[in-house]
Order: structure tokens, then C-alpha cells, then sequence
């Protein structure tokens, strides 16, 4: 049995998971969630009744979360984690005959999901410093006029926020959806979901995962037009969102004032790191997101990936990537692994 001919090449998005005392590599939350939310899911999950089927709208679960942006629960819609977001768009808006581009470097998934169903990759290039070229745009989108114009912002992995205008440039350049990825939108200072309107072709995607500290739980959602929502939907399995996820999520929005101090716990790190790390040999960009792009000047950046590894320090490898060579990734973690990388950095540096 062959599987499809454009799926021979396709290789998985993994993440070395090692046996570290520091691991930094996965732009996790390096904080728990709080006891009280721990203590009031178990709490539900004792009376949930598991023989009945959960409820297939997420009604609850979309109200709290579009009441969190100020909208109605038919602007929502909630998956298993911003990855099946992205697929049940690319069904959606995607498949055979149709594009979807990318200015690399960024997210891999996107360009990966994309080929997985049948769409057409077309990619555009960022500058030297990782930014997004306005004229860039016009060149990919006004010219190849995509299905899918997928945007992150901040990007991952360089941290970067897309610049003002990119999204309108974006829309003014094709009739397609435009994707703004937001998976590190909290640690960001705007959002695109200030900019969605009904009619406009405009959707923000989110997710449980860092600053909510669920991870564990894979738990995303779309932010959009009603329209685009309702087709989004329409792929998606029965009861694809289970009844404990959908408890999961809708009591984290119970505690709003926790998160955003982690949050502001992170950022401050953030700005901490930034500046240590530029009192050595390494060249670092502007980040919105809780991580840090960075590249060693003297030595290869895979030699000190291993020699971090050595001392149980574990970052995100990126130097093999297109675009990206020599470039490690370190995610924000609690004070106590930051200070165990930056001094395990600047032995592997000296």
C-alpha cells in the first residue's frame, strides 16, 4: 500500500524531548496552573457524566472565550490545540488546485499542514533581520493570489511581531483568508483581533498552551467572522473537542488575573535575558514572545547546542533551518533556568 506521492517527503515537526534538569526548548509555560483551577476541574470532572457524548458545539467553552475578546460565541470557534485550527482551515479554505504562502522563516507547521492537505505552498522571503518586507507581499500574494496567506505574529521562531500595516497590505494584496497565528499574542502589545470585521477575510489563531499554562491539555481556538467560523466547523469531526478539554478551558478563563501575571512575570524575564545575553558573543533579535532567537558570532551554533545538552541545558536547535543557520532558540523559563542557561552559555562561549 503507497501513501500519496506528495506526502514521500513530508517529514513530522519534532522536538528532541531529553531528560535535562533546564529544558527550554518547547516555549512552554514554565509556570503551573493554579491550584484553585487544578482543585476546581477535578471537582467537575468528578460529576461529569462520561457515558453521554460532550456537548459537539463547545457552547460554553466558545461564549467564555468570545466574551474574553468582546465578541459573540459565533465569532469562536475551539479545537484540539492551534494545530487542528490550522487544518480544519486548510480543508476548509484549501486543498487541490489552491495555494497557501508563507514568508519563511516561520512556522514550519504551517507550510506542513498545508502539503498535508493537498494545498500548494508558495513561499516569500523576510529580510536579514527576520522582518516582513511590505513590498514582499505584493510580490507573493498580489502575484500568486493565495487561498491562505498565513501571518504569525510574534513569528516563531525569531520573535519578531509583524509590522504595522502587514495585515492590511496583506488583505488589500488578494481576495484570499488571511491566518495571523497568535500563539505568543499575550506577551505581545496588540493583536490582530482588533482588526476583525464581519465580511472582512480575517481570522486570529490562539491557543491554551502557553500563557494559560495547559499545554497538557491541547487546547486552541479561531477568532474570526461568523461565515468563516461556520466553514471552518463544517470539517471538523463530530464531538471533536471532549468534555473534559471543554471543562479544562472554560474554568482557566476563571482565573484572567493569574495569567496575566504570569505573563508579566515572563516579559520581565524577557527584557532580563535580552540584556544578559548581549554582554556576550552573540547576536539576538527583537522578541514579542516568550523566547529568544540568538546566534553564536564564534562558534557553531549545533557545537553549542551539544555543549549545553553536555552541561543539561536544552534550547531549541534551529541551526539546520532554511534561513536560519547558526541560530539557537531559548524559550523564557522561570528565573532559576534562565540564570542555569546564561551561565551555562557563557562557559560554552568563553
Amino acid at each position: 500500500m503507497k501513501v500519496r506521492e506528495d506526502l514521500g517527503d513530508l517529514e513530522g515537526y519534532h522536538s528532541p524531548q531529553v531528560d535535562v534538569a533546564v529544558r527550554l526548548n518547547t516555549n512552554e509555560s514554565p509556570y503551573p496552573p493554579p491550584d484553585a483551577w487544578r482543585q476546581a476541574l477535578l471537582d467537575e470532572l468528578s460529576s461529569l457524566p462520561f457515558q453521554r457524548y460532550p456537548d459537539r458545539d463547545a457552547t460554553e467553552l466558545r461564549t467564555a472565550i468570545a466574551a474574553l475578546h468582546g465578541l459573540g460565541p459565533d465569532s469562536v470557534l475551539a479545537a484540539n490545540g492551534s494545530n487542528e485550527v490550522i487544518q480544519a482551515l486548510c480543508l476548509a479554505f484549501g486543498g487541490p488546485g489552491r495555494k497557501a504562502a508563507v514568508f519563511r522563516p516561520t512556522y514550519l507547521m504551517h507550510s506542513h499542514i498545508a502539503r498535508i492537505t493537498a494545498t500548494a505552498v508558495v513561499e516569500g522571503e523576510r529580510d536579514e533581520d527576520f522582518g516582513l518586507d511590505l513590498t514582499e507581499i505584493d510580490r507573493v500574494v498580489g502575484g500568486e493570489q493565495p487561498a491562505i496567506t498565513f501571518l504569525c505574529s510574534p513569528n516563531n521562531p525569531t520573535g519578531r511581531l509583524e509590522p504595522d500595516g502587514a495585515i492590511e497590505r496583506v488583505l488589500a494584496a488578494g481576495s484570499g483568508l488571511v491566518v495571523v497565528d497568535e500563539a505568543y499574542g499575550q506577551f505581545a502589545p496588540r493583536s490582530a483581533v482588533e482588526l476583525i470585521e464581519p465580511g472582512r477575510p480575517l481570522v486570529v489563531v490562539r491557543t491554551f498552551s502557553k500563557t494559560w499554562s495547559m499545554a497538557a491539555a491541547r487546547l486552541g481556538y479561531l477568532v474570526g467572522p461568523p461565515d468563516v467560523i461556520e466553514a471552518v466547523g463544517s470539517v471538523l469531526l463530530p464531538y471533536h473537542l471532549d468534555a473534559m478539554k471543554q471543562a479544562a478551558g472554560r474554568l482557566a478563563l476563571h482565573f484572567g488575573s493569574e495569567m496575566e501575571a504570569r505573563v508579566a512575570m515572563i516579559v520581565e524575564e524577557r527584557g532580563r535575558m535580552v540584556a544578559a545575553l548581549g554582554e556576550l558573543p552573540v547576536d539576538t533579535w527583537p522578541s514579542a514572545a516568550n523566547f529568544i532567537l540568538f546566534r553564536p558570532r564564534a562558534k557553531d551554533g549545533e557545537k553549542v547546542w551539544q555543549e549545553l545538552l553536555a552541561r543539561s541545558v536544552l534550547v531549541r536547535n534551529c541551526a539546520g533551518w532554511p534561513r536560519l543557520d547558526g541560530c539557537l532558540r531559548v524559550t523564557v523559563g522561570t528565573a532559576a533556568e534562565n540564570d542555569a542557561f546564561l551561565s551555562a552559555l557563557e562557559e560554552v562561549l568563553a
